[in-house]
Formats: structure tokens, sequence, C-alpha cells
């Protein structure tokens, strides 16, 4: 009997004889199951058949034995035998072929070949009942099944385990993990099924240890790798991802070298070879790149030939930033070709074709350049057509387009455009205005594709701080209130020494027009400190209460006009526990200026801003700038009256590879519309002056620049006995008072980081600012202490005796303790006693003369009154983490002044909903 036998797919447990490797192709067919006796036989037939004629039989019949899932009908059609047709020792053989070809069957035979009574018997691929994952990682479980093609339920194919293992082994290269090892297993089941279990060895990340050049004269490797997106492996780039090995990167790369050579003269770089080794031990990689530098070259004439007859030739040559003789610059071709197709979009222009025409001379090593501008057509915006708003509503967006259906194009107004929508902060950052053809050649569709975020805020903080102790902060804003682009926000902070409830809404466009209005209301009790030692002590208090109401229109497409009218009620007192004396506020315990800022007053003010805004984005900008100036004036009514001036200017330039320079300043001057006050006494109320320190001027603490009274007390020096001042900060008493005049400027600068650290949303910054707050009534002194001198010359400062008195200003004297009645007691009566104040005296006693606890002496120096500019320098950080938007600075303070309060680290924090 002839019997033929497929080759089994898995030998005992495991789908592969060999593990699979990450570097290796995928799973190789497992080699055939040694051949039973009756195979061997067959294999002997076919041996004799070939040499001998084939013989020619006749199938009688044909059945199919062994399947329980598959029809038999549908095993036979994967074969061309059939009943009643000739059959040879080849047919039966390509039979067997037809069978292992469709991935059905992990076993088949045919037997009854010499009487023509075909019978197939098969052995069907399990059914997959669990597939596993064992030994992942680096990669989580979620990530690979997402990949994988086998499914439980499914029927076991050995070209699908290949297939899954290529999978696998393409996520791990993704990740740099080129030594990872893929061993793909199967666990028999009853019933035939099966359970599939791919057991990963991830291995190490792989690395790229060396980066070869070879070839390249006129620069070193190390400028060469710096213009390269992957980066050798060393230690400082611990947390840096372009030193894994990835093929795109290394494809990149060679367009980085390419253009980093063709914009330094280099027309005839290339790049010959880039070849990837993987070190022995699998591990890490050695990249060399093979290189051509060629000659330098220079511009040669640049001309402008045009078909669009608006345009002067010449004059468009004269304005390119190309100028003939310097050396040649593929990224100045670039930016000479969107120069030109940006001049025609600002003649309705917008499909122009600007196609640079190199003329290369290898012998003066010159390349000219001619810019050909193509005939077109002036066009005409068709349709806008707005996408991807759910929440916000079509006229937010349009309000904001500078064009309207049928107007010509204009590329600078679409560009105008597509910053204004930036700005509003409703949609992700970069949207872009896509320019599509029309209906016609003169027609052009706007398409704006918008993709919504969060545009809601909230702040919410518990915590400890050394100024306010516990601190409960709460602070809501949603800037795109109902889709209608309206403000609503909210805030309550509380803390041990102060407290604010403030509630706002804006209206930026009023009935449809271009003008916004808006209402704020507010109260907030706020407690001013100073510190003795390590304690701190409230100073004056100050509750406002009191609503604003504001409005502002543009003039033109820069310049704006806002208008504003508030109404407050101040209460300012002071702890009368700690700083009044007999009902009275005690100027030798408070200070003259402490006690001068007492009282309620009304301030009623009206004020405008004039505003020129070009900024790309107001959220955050990388062009243009922003001025603005504004005065409030106090009297219109109410108890205070001034003129508060104030200038603000900002400017932002992008100066090249993702770096951001900003230049901000602001000035500030309040001018008393006030009569004459005591002297030592300022006209402008220490509530309403200016202050400065963070998180304005980094590097200085709150309050911590300008004009302030600095107390020290005298104590006894241990080591000698004699008199000294006291110098630890910690010691002194610190009032700052404020100002009437400030400025403060700050250069900074925005560097770049690689992909990584822009996913995980960090922005570092460097700068340097100057400013002083100055302008101040010099205050009089608080006391003249009495002094004594010894024999040796030592002057003693004593401390201020004062007479006790009731709230009457009358005199208090103290009942002896030897006295049978009233031994100890306060009374009006020098003879005798009287409970009620001032009442008739009776009795004899003798009282000595009351005085009130003695102040002890101290010395107070007046600060900070000067314009002369403090510096300070730092490094700061934006990260969008996930607690929210958070920044942290260190700063150094270079230049301050005496009586300034320098602070190295600030922070704060926020979030999105």
């Amino acid at each position: 009997m002839f019997v033929a036998r497929g080759a089994a797919l898995l030998a005992g447990t495991m789908l592969s004889g060999v593990p699979v490797m990450a570097q290796t192709t995928p799973v190789p067919a497992a080699a055939p199951a040694p051949s039973a006796t009756p195979a061997a036989a067959s294999a002997q037939a076919a041996a004799q058949a070939s040499a001998t004629p084939a013989v020619v039989r006749t199938i009688k019949t044909l059945r199919v034995e062994g399947s329980q899932r598959i029809e038999p009908e549908t095993v036979l059609s994967y074969t061309k035998l059939r009943v009643g047709i000739p059959y040879t020792a080849e047919t039966l053989d390509q039979a067997l072929k037809d069978l292992q070809a469709s991935d059905l069957f992990v076993d088949f035979s045919i037997s009854g070949v010499e009487t023509g009574d075909i019978v197939l018997r098969i052995r069907e691929n399990p059914i997959i009942n669990r597939v596993i994952l064992e030994g992942n990682k680096a990669l989580k479980s979620d990530k690979i099944t997402k990949e994988i093609k086998l499914a439980p339920r499914q029927i076991f194919t050995r070209t699908a385990v290949r297939q899954d293992v290529s999978r696998i082994i393409e996520l791990y290269r993704r990740q740099g993990r080129f030594a990872a090892v893929i061993s793909p297993k199967m666990v028999s089941l009853d019933q035939n099924r099966v359970d599939v279990v791919f057991e990963i060895t991830e291995g190490p990340k792989s690395k790229v240890r060396q980066i070869n050049i070879i070839g390249n004269e006129v620069f070193n490797d190390g400028k060469l790798r710096g213009e390269m997106v992957t980066k050798e492996s060393r230690w400082f780039r611990l947390l840096s991802s372009n030193t894994s090995y990835d093929q795109d990167r290394l494809n990149y790369d060679q367009q980085k070298l390419r253009q980093f050579y063709l914009t330094q003269g280099y027309a005839d770089f290339r790049v010959t070879s880039a070849v990837a080794e993987l070190t022995p031990d699998k591990r890490d990689f050695i990249i060399t790149y093979v290189v051509e530098e060629g000659k330098r070259y220079k511009f040669g004439d640049v001309t402008v030939d045009s078909e669009i007859r608006d345009f002067d030739n010449k004059k468009l040559a004269a304005s390119l930033p190309i100028k003939k003789g310097e050396w040649y610059n593929a990224k100045m071709v670039e930016d000479s070709v969107d120069q030109l197709s940006e001049s025609a979009g600002l003649f309705g222009y917008a499909f122009t074709d600007v196609s640079p025409d190199f003329q290369r001379d290898p012998e003066t090593l010159t390349m000219g350049m001619n810019f050909h501008i193509a005939q077109a057509q002036r066009t005409y915006v068709e349709r806008i057509d707005i996408n991807g708003n759910t929440q916000t509503q079509d006229k937010v967006v349009r309000r904001e387009i500078r064009l309207a259906e049928g107007d010509a194009f204009n590329s600078f107004q679409v560009k105008r455009s597509q910053d204004r929508i930036n700005s509003l902060g409703f949609f992700q950052d970069k949207m872009e205005i896509k320019q599509n053809p029309g209906s016609a050649p003169d027609r052009i569709v706007l398409e704006t594709n918008l993709e919504e975020k969060s545009t809601g805020e909230l702040q919410l903080s518990v915590g400890y701080s050394s100024l306010e102790r516990f601190i409960i902060q709460a602070n809501i804003t949603q800037n795109n209130f109902r889709g209608k682009g309206q403000v609503l926000r909210a805030g309550v902070n509380y803390s041990t020494y102060s407290k604010s409830i403030e509630l706002g809404f804006t209206e930026p466009y009023l009935f449809d027009k271009n003008v916004a209005v808006g209402v704020d209301v507010f109260r907030r009790d706020y407690n001013s400190f100073n510190y003795i030692g390590t304690d701190r002590r409230t100073t004056y208090s100050q509750v406002s209460t009191g609503f604003q109401i504001r409005t502002g229109v543009p003039l033109t497409e820069y310049w704006s006009l806002a208008g504003r009218y508030g109404l407050s009620y101040d209460e300012v007192g002071l702890d009368e526990g700690t700083y009044y004396t007999n009902g009275r506020c005690d100027i030798l315990k408070a200070g003259r200026y402490l006690c001068e800022a007492i009282g309620n007053r009304w301030t009623s003010s009206a004020g405008y801003s004039l505003i020129y805004d070009s900024l790309n984005s107001r959220l955050r900008p990388t062009a243009g700038q922003r001025l603005s100036f504004s005065q409030d004036f106090a009297g219109l009514g109410g108890d205070v009256k001034y003129i508060r001036t104030r200038l603000e200017g900002s400017k932002f330039v992008n100066v090249g590879s993702g770096f951001i320079g900003s230049l901000v300043g602001e000035a500030g001057y309040i001018h008393s519309l006030e009569g004459a006050r005591p002297e030592g006494t300022d006209k402008i109320r220490i509530t309403d002056r200016f202050y400065l320190g963070e998180p304005q001027f980094r590097g200085f603490d709150i309050r911590g620049i300008g004009p302030r009274v600095q107390r020290q007390y005298y104590q006894p020096d241990p080591t000698t006995g004699k008199q000294v001042l006291i110098t630890d900060r910690n010691q002194l008493v610190d009032d700052a008072l404020g100002g009437r005049a400030y400025y403060l400027v700050r250069a900074e600068l925005e560097i770049p980081l690689g992909a990584g650290a822009r996913e995980l949303g960090l922005r570092p910054s460097v700068y340097v600012q100057a400013g002083s707050l100055f302008a101040l009534t010099r205050p009089l002194p608080t006391a003249t202490f009495p002094t004594i001198t010894d024999a040796a010359g030592n002057v003693t400062v004593l401390p201020i005796q004062r007479l006790l008195t009731d709230s009457a200003g009358r005199q208090l004297y103290l009942v002896p303790t030897t006295d049978a009645t009233n031994a100890g007691a306060y009374t009006t009566c020098a003879i005798g006693y009287s409970a009620a104040a001032g009442g008739a005296c009776a009795g004899a006693s003798t009282n000595s003369i009351a005085y009130d606890t003695p102040i002890q002496p101290f010395k107070e120096t007046y600060y900070g009154s000067s314009a002369t500019p403090r510096v300070s320098i730092g490094v700061g950080v934006n990260w969008n983490s996930p607690f929210g938007p958070l920044r942290i600075d260190l700063a150094k303070a270079l230049v301050k002044q005496k009586g300034d309060d320098p602070k190295l680290i600030t922070f704060n924090v926020g979030t999105q909903f």
C-alpha cells in the first residue's frame, strides 16, 4: 500500500526548534517530524516510480477521515482529486502539497493508492484557547496585544504565528531593543485546543555607541554630530531618547547633514553610504557615514523673472535675502521662494508658482539664481469652511477671520486670521488655514480645521507657606462659556493672613458688535506683616470691597482702547492689642508710617488703556510686540485723589533653531491730587502705592525691593556686657512702605529641548532682570531714646518710660502693696483710692506714680528710596505637569541695595479642565 504523510507543524510543545531574535528573520518553518514506516514506504515507492514509468489508475471512491470542524467537501475542495479521474504518484504528491498550502491541518496522509479507493486522513489545526505573553516589561501587554492577530477561538496556523512574531519584533525595534528574543510555544489542551505562549526576553535597549564620519575635511566630527538628531550614548544623556537606534532617525540624520552643508555653500555634498552595525554583544550600534563634501559655492547673479505684470522684477530681486558674492545657502533660497509667494499673495495671487532656476558654474564656483514667477490669476475667496468646532459656535471663529467670502485673497490677512484664532486659546496649537482651489481658477476656499481643547482653568491647592501659613485656594475660569467666547471666573483664597472672593464676567462681542464689556465684583481681606525674630506679626489690615466695570473697542487691526470705572471701600486698621495704647495708635509700637495708614475711605476711579498688539499669540507668543499705556484717575467722588500712570511693553523674536527671545518692560508713577499733608507723610497712602518683588521681580521676596523701614533693637553683648544692635536679619522688624514710581525690564531666552522633553511639556528659559521702586517722602523718626554715658565713654540707650494714663488721659497711680484693702490696684487718686476714674478719693494711702510698660530701645533706618537698578539673573522651567501648569524659578540677585530682601527659589502651579 502506498501512503503519503504531511510534515507535523510542531515538535513536542515548541512552535519552532530555534528561538526568534529581534535581529533575525521571522520564525522558520519547523523541521519535519521523523517519518513513520508508511511514510518511508511512500518515499521508497516514489523513488521507484521515478525510475519506472508512472502507473495510471482511476479513483473509484474518495472520502475524508478525521475532519471535525471542516466539512469533507471543503477539505476536498483544496485538492484536484475527484472520483473517476485518473491519478499518478505525481497527482497524489500535488494533493499533499495543496493540503499543506491551505495551512488548516497539522497532519495529513493519503491511503488506498493501489486500489483506487482513496482516503484522505487529516488532523485539523487546533483551536486557540488563549494567547499569553510572558516576560514583557518595557512594553505593556495591551500594546503588544493590539498588534497580535492570533486570538481565542481562532484556528491555530503556523503562518499566523510567524506573522505575529514579526509584528512583536517590529514593536521592540521601534523601542530600540534589537536584542529582544521571541520564543513562541504551544501548550496542548483537550478537545484539540491549545494555549499559544510568546516567551519574550526583551534585552537591553540598543544604544548608539559610536557615530563615525568618513570623508569630512572642512567640519570636524563633533560639529557634524551636533547637527544630527541621533546622539552617542553617554552618561550625561541619561534622560535623552535620541541615543537609541532608530532606522527612520538614521535616514533623517542624512537629510540633516545635507541641509547643514547646503546652508554652508557646499551644493555638491552627498552622503554616499550610511551603515548601522550591531555590536557582537547585540547591545549597541555603531553608525558610519561616508560623505563627499565637494566644492564650496557663492551666489552669482540673482534675478527675478515674473510673468505677472503687477511686479517689478528688479525691485523684487533687490528685496530678496540673497546677495551676490555671499556663500550659497539653500535655506535662503527656500526663504526667497516663500517671500515671493507671500508677496504675490498680498496682491491677491493665491496659487502662484515660484520656481528657482539654479545656474551652476563649476569653474568660478558660483551659483546664479533666477526665480521664475509663472502667470497666475488674481484670486477671490469663494467660501470659508470651519470644521471641528463642536462646542465653539461658528461666529466665534468667523469674527476672528480678517477676510470675508467674496473678498480678494490676501496672504497677510490669512496669516493674521490664523494668529487671532490661535490667540483665542480654544483650540490646539499650530492651527493653520488651508488654501484649497475653488470651483474656478480664480476662486479659493479657505478651510479652517480646528481641534478643540479644554478652555476651563481650575486651580486648587491646599498647602503650607512660611509667609501665608495654611493656604487654601480655589480659582475657576471658563474662557469659552457656552461656546460664545465669554469669560466667566470665580476665585476664593483663604489663609491665615489673607482672604478674598472675586467674581468676573466678560462678553467680548456685545450684541455681536466688536465691543467688549465686563464686570468684576470683589472682597479682599489682606493683612500686611513683619517679623520679630522668626515670629510673624500682622501690621496693618486692609479690607477692600467693590466692583469694576470694563469695556474695550478696537481702533484698528492692532490698536484698541479700553476703559474702566471702579468703586471700592477700604478699611485699614491695626491690631489694637499690639499697636494701641489707651485707645489710640501708638507710634512707638507701630511706627509713624503705619499709624498714618489707619482709616476708612472710598475710592472712585476711572481709567483707560491704549493698547497696540501685534503678537502672533496671546497665550505663547513667538513673534510680535505689545505696548500699553494706562492711566487711572481717582477722585470722582470718594476720599482718595491721584493719577496712576503705567507703561508696559513686550517684544518677542524667533531667533532660530527653536530659541525664542523676549524683552519685557514696565514702569509706573502715581501723582497725588490731594493737598499738603503733615511733615514726613507721603501724599499717596501706603495701600495705594506700587510694590515690587516676587513674582514680578524674580530673585527677590514678596515686597522685597524699595522703600522700607527696618527696626533694630538694642541688647547687651553676652561677651563684653556692652550694649549692641541686633544685626541678624531674622531679628529685624522690616516694614515695606512701597513707592510712587517703579520700573522693571526683563530679557529672556526660551531654550528648545529634544522631542522627549517637549512631549513632557518642559520649556526652560534663562533671563536677566533689572528694576527699582522709589520716590517716597522720608518718614520722620518714630522716637528719640534717652542715653547715658559711663566713665569709660560707653553710651547706653535707655528705654522710654511713659506715665500710665486712662482712656481720658488722666494720670494713674498704684496703691502700695502694703495697703489693707486695695493693694496693687490702679486709681486716679494720688492719696487714697477711688474705684471710679476721677471719682472722690477715700483713704490715706500714699500711692506711687504708675508707668506704662517700658519701650525697649531701638534704632530705625530708612532704606531703598533710590532709582538705582537692582539686577538678578536666573533660570526658570515651565512644565505642563500632571497637576497642571507649573513654573519653577531659580534666581540670584546680582545687584541689590541695602535693605532689599533676596529670595532664591519661587514656584506656582495650576491646572486645566
